[in-house]
């Protein structure tokens, strides 16, 4: 297997986007497109365990993957964690929306955490496949942050499927391929 990135991954593009609601079946999906291919995987995770309950899903998540899985902790510089990636791997970056709540939380400027990550996915050494949330199909949220989270959630979204070369929906474990073609191997 050549070193570049578009030989990698096992007909993955260099950015692929996997998008849906909670308990759609999108990062069972993402894991899919990963483990089809042959290639050492690297899960970059962003959720913090900020309680007992989110602790437990996290040793759950990790206990379920399993040991051939590299897991990389990266709750808030994603774009430091894309510059590790080694070539000739293939990257589960879960999820962007955890990733996104760290940030605002942290009261970073937006616009250039969006430059930072699109730039490190863009120049990463082997194929990402990002999972992030769906959270505007609902109602308008009550509060502000809330309201900005929604919209602040819709750009990012907007900036990743741009940027993919495939973007799967999800809905009742379900895939909608938005953009792209889903690797056959994974289909």
């Amino acid at each position: 297997m050549s070193g570049s990135k578009e030989n990698t991954g096992q007909g993955l593009p260099p950015l692929t986007v996997v998008l849906g609601g909670a308990r759609s079946g999108k990062s069972r999906l993402a894991e899919r497109l990963i483990t089809a291919t042959d290639c050492p995987r690297i899960y970059i995770a962003t959720a913090e365990g900020w309680d007992d309950e989110m602790r437990a899903r996290i040793t759950q998540h990790r206990a379920d993957r399993g040991p051939e899985w590299d897991t990389w902790d990266a709750p808030h510089d994603l774009a430091a964690a894309l510059t590790r990636v080694p070539s000739g791997a293939v990257v589960l970056l879960d999820c962007a929306t955890l990733w996104l709540t760290n940030r605002m939380l942290a009261e970073a400027d937006l616009v250039a955490e969006y430059a930072a990550l699109l730039e490190a996915l863009a120049a990463c050494a082997s194929p990402v496949v990002v999972v992030t949330n769906e959270v505007g199909l609902s109602i308008v949220p009550e509060n502000a942050l809330a309201r900005r989270f929604r919209d602040e959630q819709g750009r990012l979204n907007q900036h990743l499927a741009a940027q993919a070369g495939l973007v799967v929906a999800v809905m009742a474990g379900l895939p909608l391929v938005l953009k792209g073609a889903l690797p056959k191997a994974a289909s």
